[in-house]
């Protein structure tokens, strides 16, 4: 089967996030000002082979914790969808 994983990688809440700092005093200066604590992050879309759910789980969490998110600045999240 193969499967879809949507995966969103974002800054940890207790760091502070430089780009997302700067859109956010940006959004002040186009009179958005209603608009704060702009975090930004990244988004990883791939495609697995898997017999199974939880075998792609398994990759994909894997994938993530290896290669795709720095543990110690960030966190994942992700779903996956057959397709």
């Amino acid at each position: 089967m193969k499967f879809l994983a949507d995966i969103d990688v974002m800054p940890l809440k207790a760091l502070l996030d430089p780009q997302g700092k700067a859109v956010t005093g940006s959004m002040k200066n186009l009179g958005l000002q209603e608009i704060q604590n702009v975090r930004i992050g990244k988004h990883i879309s791939l495609e697995i082979e898997a017999n199974t759910l939880e075998i792609a789980t398994a990759k994909v969490d894997e994938a993530c914790k290896k290669l795709l998110c720095n543990q110690i600045m960030e966190f994942y999240e992700f779903k996956l969808t057959q397709i």
